[in-house]
């Protein structure tokens, strides 16, 4: 363990530890200079001649993030560049000297900072803590700040220009983005936005290195609402992060001044937007979290609390079936067994008879029927629906801005979100959701950024703005379902517009090999799609019956013949806080399989809120020798859920070492086996206990920890 975590166990850790100090916003005694805090982080801004960002600092390190003056925001209007805010005069760029600001000056040309407002921090979707089991039904709190700029150029005096900042309670955290409103007659074309830009201390000096090989600054970790390409990985799917050079910075060590020491955020190939009289515009919205370790589990942990926080409805994670049904009676049959056997919600999966696109007056009665039983039953219930990866016609797919013509997407050829058919689909899924009062929404293939060159579709004017204005559809829907209680899952990472859940990360042919290689190919799925994501944001997969090839070994039907692994499948999942969707006709066959059912979800329930806590890696599976994870939070009774699993053909006995320090235990832990035996250990000085366990071949056992 770091230095810096065993000393904050003394004075406290926020990933620990409720943080006491609330966010707040502090004037200088001169009035020149802002500051936002909240005891993690810091974060300072001169207010005249003109605002700009002169201090980013990481409390709990003392880390200055911060080492020259830059505009708070740039946009390029009708192809010309503008900076917003910033000041001019810093000849030394290595470093910002408090008392250098005052020679500093504001440019001529610049848009120029009139006022600022404050207030609590809003929420940006409406969401309500509904029956999803979450675990925070509560929106974050802080402060935010709005600077507002105007131009003194004639052309763009009608140009009011914002500059929002929010500061979290109890996470080292802002979020930043930028408002363009246009007040008067004319039209401006909006060609660029970048809503963050940061001269940034380096992380490393070399005196010869191109930028796209140096490390970058590992201080501060930037996620925007705008990523997409079905990674399953924010950094993966991130279309907004530049890192750039600072060719001013005449004194770094880099020979050819190609050190990445200037962030900037932005998307590509976006806005371009005409900005019609009484219009405005939104920026992407950047969330920027201070880190203080290089230590990946912390580093994950972090983000994981963020999105605990900022985006709660993350945490709602209903225990699903994935149906494969061909009429309404196999629907009801399923609604039932989940009502048997403790499952609260079901999915209509792909190669069902739902359409979500037919709004018909038959269709919809129909499918509201459905819901209706599903509700008497107290079982949610949901659907299937395609959007990006299909063809639809010469006059709705994308056009390619190469060929002029369809073909080239992402997924070879896809429709346009801004096309008449793209329109009318978002309109017909808020239609069968309204008329329906169906619960979940799974949205396979969502807008996954593909550009347009059509100039006859009403969604966009031409290639320019097509990525926006498609996004923007996107986002508008997840948010609208998000704000009528819809639950989300997308293959694509769009959780800060309103998903829930997204696919952890497998390989879908994988489910056609034999139970045996699933079930340590599953184990290696969780354990590597939970470094960054919770337990409740990724789905898994187990086909009860075939899928995409593979014979008899590979399927779980009949299930009373393959119990063993039926259960075993379902405790590595649950026992991860993972949902899997277990496709098929059926949850059970006969009383046993129904009874074993019944047993892991009694199971997962009790412990349920360790279950859905945060994951420490301990060891991958590897089918050689022992795995698991444990499940930690310093907040409950139970603060410790230990999963540990036997590939082996063989009975093992094992001593590991297990760390507590996640589980805020100092002096004592009481361990239980199966909930059974309790023995006391005390950890040492790293926060460790020596574990010993024997588990039965090609088993698992688990122990509670308080």
């Amino acid at each position: 363990m770091q230095a810096q975590q065993i000393a904050s166990a003394i004075t406290g850790d926020w990933l620990v530890k409720p943080v006491l100090q609330k966010a707040g916003m502090h004037i200088s005694d001169d009035k020149k200079n802002i500051t936002l805090f909240n005891g993690l982080v810091e974060r300072t801004f001169r207010l005249f001649p003109n605002v700009a960002c002169t201090g980013y600092k990481n409390i709990t390190t003392g880390q200055q993030l911060i080492r020259a003056v830059m505009p708070e925001a740039v946009i390029t209007i009708n192809g010309k560049e503008y900076n917003v805010g910033g000041l001019y005069g810093q000849k030394e760029k290595a470093y910002l000297l408090p008392q250098w600001l005052d020679g500093f000056t504001a440019g001529e040309n610049d848009f120029r900072f009139v006022s600022y407002d404050t207030g609590e921090l809003k929420p940006f979707i409406n969401w309500q803590a509904r029956d999803w089991w979450s675990s925070n039904t509560q929106h974050p709190k802080g402060k935010q700040i709005s600077f507002a700029y105007r131009n003194n150029e004639a052309s763009l005096k009608d140009l009011l220009v914002k500059v929002h900042y929010a500061v979290y309670d109890g996470l080292p955290l802002m979020a930043k983005w930028v408002t363009i409103e246009n007040k008067g007659t004319a039209t401006y074309k909006i060609d660029g936005l970048k809503n963050e830009v940061l001269a940034l201390v380096e992380e490393e000096s070399a005196v010869v290195g191109k930028p796209e090989i140096m490390k970058k600054q590992q201080g501060i970790y930037i996620e925007t609402n705008y990523a997409f390409n079905n990674a399953m990985r924010y950094e993966l799917s991130d279309q907004t992060t530049h890192w750039k050079v600072d060719k001013s910075y005449t004194s770094q060590v880099n020979y050819d001044y190609n050190t990445p020491c200037v962030l900037e955020i932005y998307p590509d190939k976006a806005p371009g937007i005409e900005l019609q009289p009484g219009e405005s515009l939104t920026s992407v919205r950047s969330f920027e979290l201070l880190m203080d370790s290089y230590d990946r589990e912390r580093r994950g942990l972090a983000v994981r609390k963020m999105y605990r926080a900022v985006a709660p409805w993350t945490t709602s994670n209903p225990i699903f079936m994935h149906l494969v049904s061909r009429n309404d009676e196999e629907v009801q049959h399923a609604i039932d067994q989940c009502a048997a056997t403790g499952y609260e919600a079901l999915i209509l999966s792909f190669g069902s008879h739902i359409n979500m696109e037919d709004t018909s007056a038959a269709n919809i009665m129909r499918w509201k029927k459905n819901a209706d039983y599903a509700h008497s039953k107290k079982i949610k219930i949901g659907g299937y629906s395609l959007f990006s990866s299909r063809r639809i016609s010469e006059e709705d797919d994308v056009i390619n801005p190469l060929t002029g013509k369809t073909g080239g997407a992402f997924f070879g050829n896809a429709p346009c979100f801004g096309s008449r058919w793209g329109l009318a689909y978002r309109d017909k899924i808020k239609t069968f959701f309204t008329q329906t009062g169906f619960d979940i929404w799974e949205n396979d293939g969502p807008y996954p950024g593909d550009v347009c060159a059509s100039t006859v579709h009403p969604g966009h004017k031409g290639l320019d703005d097509s990525q926006w204005r498609q996004m923007e559809t996107q986002k508008e829907l997840y948010k609208w379902l998000n704000e009528k209680g819809v639950y989300i899952n997308a293959p694509d990472w769009y959780f800060l517009d309103g998903t829930n859940k997204i696919a952890i990360g497998y390989r879908e042919v994988n489910f056609s090999l034999p139970r045996e290689d699933q079930k340590i190919l599953n184990r290696q799925n969780i354990y590597d799609g939970t470094w960054e994501k919770t337990p409740s944001m990724g789905w898994g997969f187990v086909p009860l019956t075939r899928y995409q090839g593979g014979g008899k070994e590979a399927i779980l039907e009949p299930l009373s013949e393959h119990l063993t692994d039926y259960e075993q499948l379902m405790i590595q999942y649950y026992g991860a806080g993972v949902q899997a969707c277990y496709r098929g006709p059926r949850l059970y066959d006969t009383d046993a399989t129904k009874q074993k059912v019944i047993e892991v979800i009694s199971w997962y329930k009790k412990y349920r809120d360790i279950l859905n806590s945060d994951i420490i890696h301990l060891r991958r599976a590897d089918g050689r020798d022992w795995d698991g994870i444990l499940h930690v939070n310093a907040a409950l009774k139970t603060k410790g859920l230990l999963m540990l699993y036997n590939p082996t053909k063989e009975r093992i006995t094992r001593t590991i070492k297990v760390p507590l320090y996640y589980t805020g235990l100092s002096t004592v832990a009481v361990v239980a086996e199966k909930g059974n035996t309790r023995k006391t250990y005390k950890p040492d000085r790293n926060y460790d206990i020596e574990l010993s366990f024997s588990i039965e071949p090609e088993g698992y056992t688990w122990f509670t920890i308080e």
